[in-house]
């Protein structure tokens, strides 16, 4: 599976330009820099931030680094095609992305309420971008030029690539390429699938002919030929049938510590069993095999065949061992090759040192970016994440392979940011990337890793294959805070507090050194039912990691504060589940103000979970256990309710649920009691606001 190294490319004629200061936005750049016209044009649903953290600026940079001429549309006015020839006709393609956020989590609440602001727009203005921003761009494009090969990408379609559950229309929906039409799908981080395909158009070689590349879906009328088509029911039944054999051929069962069975270690008392033995396919050729996923219609009719489908997705996205996958929609079939091969650190490093100018362009003036100002002076130190929660969109998007920048790369982005960031005062806001503490933490073993399906490395417990020396990350901590001219290196990012615990080394360095006051942690819930279907650790390690906190907040002589963020509503969460996480916030005194409220996104598991109410980390059929999944919107609002028990706008309704639940016990005026038996009377209060914001993340949640 060796491919060339992305800057090893010969480059393309236009190299003779040179790199762009920005990438041009109008004609009158495209001027300034001598081009006649733009070899590609991206257009993105974000305002044009020209930094490492922004998807179009890190593909648009890419594609430069190879010789192209790229022009970038922000943002343009969806309701004509007039906007999408702003920059000419581009000799190659156009790329479409929605932005940083699928555009309906976007515009809209947990609630379905529409949002009034948008982090990702110049004035945190919202509007600026139509609801399904991939299909509408994608349609106004071919409007515009319809000879021109349209490219969708960035985690709207990434997520969206097959037959999908979507949590606004409360229904499931076909791939994204077929409402869009594009040519041609990139999923998942697409720098590498990017730089093949921009190559081959500019040899001459059509789609359809790089339609094989990983990490690309494609529209077909037959499935490719050569390949031998595999019912998913061969490789998981959704149903009481007769086993069938499987294409997992030289896969070994046992490769992983937890992958056969584990019943009593996990965050609960029921563990999810995460992989079952499988029987062996003999085949001479396994890599020409494609599983043929449940059609759409069959999905969007049956949950119980939904769920199953969302298994076997989730099953085949090792790059080192997935198959490719088919699924019809009609009469067409959308064909899904395997994930990217990982980018190598030296190929990472590549990317992040592309010219970027770190901030807006200049044609927003002295308007704001909210979600740039956030992350300007922080450092991604890597990609990916092994946690594999099924709510989260990390895993499905970036992978669960870890991809690591250099110590040196990183070091020289934080010495580029000092000389070069007009307000930077000394601090670099954040190291670290989706998760702070996973850096150059892999599997043991190639080999194992190679053959390896689990779907988290640390759940029900940590794999015994698992590396988690942190002694590279408390080097790199040390290294970036004695750079001169750098007063403090904070830690915001994700801590994956499970893995930091077998590290008190870390811990120490991490709360001595790089804690701003409160270090912000998610144990998401304190209860084993919702924990087992989020696949996070028991409450447990989360008292663990708090003790060494404390204990060296202490010996640091330093007053600082864990800040533990909990999901409401997520599948799998009963009313029970929640009084009893409302009852351990007040027995230790927290009371939160920002919540979060369960978010069905595309594609994730747990979303899954919501919409069939089958668990997809078992095997799937019609009489598996029921998953309590929180719909309606009232029962949605009392779990969050329960986040937020100390506010006396929520007592009214959680008296009224504790007494239909038989819990009147908690009602009343002692320290043992969840809220008060009287309302008390209504006053005006003003409210001060605080300074500073946060701004939402799909990453994250």
């Amino acid at each position: 599976m060796t491919q060339p190294a992305i800057y090893d490319y010969r480059k393309y004629w236009a190299e003779c330009f040179g790199p762009a200061p920005w990438l041009p936005m109008s004609r009158d750049e495209m001027d300034q820099l001598g081009w006649d016209s733009c070899d590609i044009i991206i257009i993105t649903g974000d305002a044009y931030v020209d930094h490492p953290s922004f998807g179009m600026a890190v593909i648009g940079r890419v594609l430069e680094g190879q010789g192209f001429r790229v022009g970038i549309i922000s943002q343009p006015d969806w309701r004509n095609a007039d906007a999408f020839k702003a920059l000419g006709k581009p000799n190659l393609f156009f790329g479409i992305a929605a932005g940083n956020m699928d555009s309906m989590i976007n515009h809209y609440t947990a609630d379905r309420k529409r949002r009034n602001d948008d982090a990702y727009t110049a004035g945190d203005e919202a509007g600026r971008r139509p609801d399904r921003a991939v299909t509408v761009y994608s349609q106004r494009a071919r409007e515009a030029f319809n000879d021109v090969p349209i490219v969708v990408g960035g985690i709207e379609a990434s997520l969206r690539r097959m037959a999908h559950y979507d949590y606004w229309s409360d229904k499931v929906r076909r791939s994204v390429l077929m409402d869009s039409k594009a040519d041609i799908l990139l999923f998942g981080n697409a720098e590498r699938a990017i730089v093949d395909l921009a190559h081959g158009l500019a040899a001459g070689k059509t789609i359809e002919a790089l339609s094989e590349l990983r990490g690309t879906a494609v529209v077909m009328n037959k499935p490719r030929a050569g390949f031998r088509v595999i019912n998913s029911t061969s490789v998981d039944i959704p149903g009481v049938v007769e086993p069938h054999l499987n294409p997992y051929e030289g896969m070994n069962t046992e490769v992983c510590d937890n992958e056969a069975a584990s019943n009593g270690s996990g965050a609960g008392s029921d563990a999810v069993q995460q992989a079952e033995p499988v029987t062996l396919l003999a085949s001479s050729a396994p890599d020409r095999d494609v599983i043929r996923l449940p059609s759409y219609e069959a999905v969007r009719d049956d949950p119980v065949l939904y769920a199953h489908a969302a298994r076997i997705m989730h099953k085949e996205t090792n790059p080192y061992n997935a198959l490719p996958m088919v699924q019809a929609h009609g009469d067409r079939e959308v064909w899904f090759n395997p994930p990217p091969i990982p980018l190598t650190t030296p190929e990472l490093d590549w990317v992040f040192e592309q010219p970027y100018q770190r901030r807006p362009h200049p044609d927003y003036g002295d308007k704001k970016v909210p979600a740039m100002e956030m992350i300007q002076h922080s450092v991604n130190i890597m990609r990916g994440c092994f946690g594999g929660c099924t709510f989260c969109s990390i895993t499905e998007h970036e992978g669960r392979i870890i991809q690591n920048r250099s110590e040196d790369s990183i070091i020289r982005e934080i010495e580029k940011i000092r000389d070069t960031s007009p307000n930077f005062t000394g601090v670099i806001s954040d190291l670290g990337g989706p998760t702070a503490n996973m850096w150059r933490l892999a599997c043991k073993s190639e080999e194992i890793e190679a053959k390896c399906r689990k779907l988290s490395c640390v759940f029900p417990g940590i794999c015994k294959n698992l590396n988690t020396d942190q002694t590279p990350l408390v080097h790199l901590y040390r290294r970036a805070r004695d750079i001169p001219g750098i007063k403090k290196v904070l830690i915001a990012s994700g801590l994956r507090y499970d893995l930091a615990v077998e590290s008190p080394e870390y811990v120490k360095e991490l709360v001595t050194h790089h804690v701003g006051g409160y270090l912000k942690i998610a144990p998401e819930h304190t209860e084993s039912g919702p924990l087992d279907q989020m696949m996070k650790p028991g409450i447990g390690s989360y008292d663990r990691f708090k003790a060494m906190f404390d204990q060296f907040s202490k010996e640091a002589g330093k007053k600082q504060y864990l800040i533990p963020y909990f999901i409401a509503a997520h599948p799998g969460t009963t009313d029970t589940d929640m009084i009893n996480l409302a009852l351990w916030l007040k027995r230790n005194k927290f009371r939160a103000d920002q919540v979060q409220t369960f978010y069905p996104s595309p594609m994730a598991l747990a979303t899954a979970m919501y919409h069939s109410e089958k668990n997809p980390l078992k095997k799937v059929d019609r009489g598996s256990k029921k998953v309590p999944a929180v719909r309606s919107i009232k029962q949605r609002r009392l779990h969050k309710a329960f986040l937020r028990y100390h506010d006396p706008d929520n007592w009214p309704a959680l008296r009224d649920a504790l007494k239909k639940i038989g819990r009147r016990d908690l009602i009343g005026n002692g320290p043992m009691h969840l809220v008060p038996s009287r309302q008390p009377p209504k006053r005006h209060r003003v409210v001060k606001s605080k300074p500073g914001r946060s701004f939402r993340t799909q990453h994250t949640r």
